[in-house]
């Protein structure tokens, strides 16, 4: 997956159209975290700096394909204009004549905002017609989708691709824009080429041994993930709820903890097929409800009825501790429990220390966005990590080994 950069490609006196990901939390139309936003800057700058005219896209909340207040980028616009000390123009639609003339009045070095992708129905009526018609658009959705694309494409020379949380996703701006302008004229941004260089290589070439640790709820939900691991890793370290559906598969008794009872068959075939790779929790924190400073226990083998399993316990976290200091590619994707709520942070806290530690004794570190993205920075332990990944469902679908379609499009270095 070597792709062209938006280095490696002349811009200057050029119309970049580049898809970011600004999907920044709001509250009272502030934005509390500007991270998204200051991660596309080292791209920003690469055109702005060499006199190219930069038009930025991207999509924020979860607009119902029509304008809301409440999900502007132009709070947006505004922080960025300090965060790249020169103004930063911003168009009240991404398409349309007011789009236009903005664009064509660009001159060298100048940047403009476009607003909310998601306004448009357009944007992401691929996603509709995969729940209505098995992912075969309509003759109507695909001249709808046309006219967005090339809504958006207009005046534009180049495309970059630098919002990797969105390429798992055939959306317009990440799919049809690309596809319109054409070979010679789609490159990536830095933050693509980061995500591919240690996703891709953590599966392709890891140095070994190579340990993954797969945490959250459902196995259902990552079956995939764990089957393609299982093929690359060394070793599987299972965490969080799921390792209760792993425990009723073995005939324990789970108590009142998450479990998909008709998912037993899947953790069985798991547990066959993996052998000794697959490691699950030796033990477990529980309580009776889920609720800060609650009462716990610690259950080995079956869990009481009365309750649920929250976190992985000591003898757990001792002898994960060891597997991951010994790795030298570490992927880590999903907490070990319930992190929001102490006491039932403890595990995942204990992870993040343990893989921060492991990078500083010079494995490769890659956390896969997401709740274990969170965790880590709320164990202040984020600066430790080789890469911490932009992409939540982005990188769980890369870690299934998926191809991104939004990538393939790209021209090859």
């Amino acid at each position: 997956m070597a792709k062209r950069t938006i280095d490696e490609i002349a811009v200057k006196n050029r119309r970049v159209l580049m898809r970011v990901d600004f999907n920044v939390p709001l509250e009272n139309g502030a934005i509390t975290d500007d991270r998204r936003i200051a991660s596309a800057l080292e791209s920003i700058r690469s055109v702005v700096d060499r006199n190219g005219m930069l038009i930025l896209m991207s999509h924020l909340g979860r607009p119902k394909g029509q304008p809301e207040p409440g999900s502007s980028l132009r709070p947006v616009a505004e922080r960025l204009d300090k965060l790249i000390a020169r103004p930063v123009g911003f168009t009240e639609d991404c398409i349309g004549a007011e789009r236009d003339r903005a664009v064509q009045a660009m001159r060298p070095g100048d940047v403009l905002l476009l607003e909310n992708l998601r306004f448009h129905a357009a944007e992401t009526l691929i996603d509709k017609a995969r729940k209505n018609s098995g992912g075969v658009p309509t003759d109507r959705q695909l001249g709808e989708i046309r006219g967005f694309a090339t809504g958006l494409a207009t005046h534009a020379d180049l495309f970059c691709n630098n919002a990797f949380g969105t390429c798992h996703r055939k959306h317009v701006s990440m799919y049809d824009v690309p596809l319109l302008l054409g070979p010679g004229k789609r490159v990536c941004g830095h933050l693509v080429r980061k995500e591919l260089r240690f996703l891709g290589e953590a599966l392709e070439k890891p140095e070994r041994p190579f340990v993954a640790i797969l945490g959250g709820a459902k196995v259902s939900d990552k079956i995939s993930v764990i089957e393609h691991l299982l093929s690359k890793a060394d070793s599987v370290l299972i965490a969080g709820a799921m390792s209760f559906t792993f425990f009723a598969a073995r005939g324990a008794s789970v108590g009142r903890s998450l479990c998909e009872r008709d998912a037993l068959h899947l953790a069985r075939r798991l547990m066959d097929q993996a052998g000794e790779k697959l490691h699950l929790p030796l033990d477990t924190v529980c309580a009776a409800k889920i609720e800060r400073g609650a009462a716990t226990s610690i259950s080995t083998v079956d869990i009481d009825d009365d309750l649920i399993g929250l976190d992985i316990g000591p003898a757990t976290v001792k002898a994960y501790r060891e597997t991951i200091a010994s790795a030298k590619t570490i992927v880590w994707n999903g907490p070990a429990g319930v992190f929001e709520t102490p006491p039932f942070d403890h595990g995942t806290v204990a992870i993040a220390r343990a893989v921060a530690e492991a990078t500083g004794n010079g494995a490769t570190t890659i956390i896969g966005g997401g709740d274990s993205a969170a965790a880590v920075e709320a164990a202040g332990l984020a600066d430790r990590m080789t890469h911490i990944s932009t992409g939540g469902g982005a990188s769980l679908e890369f870690l299934q080994g998926r191809p991104f379609d939004t990538i393939e499009l790209l021209d090859e270095a």
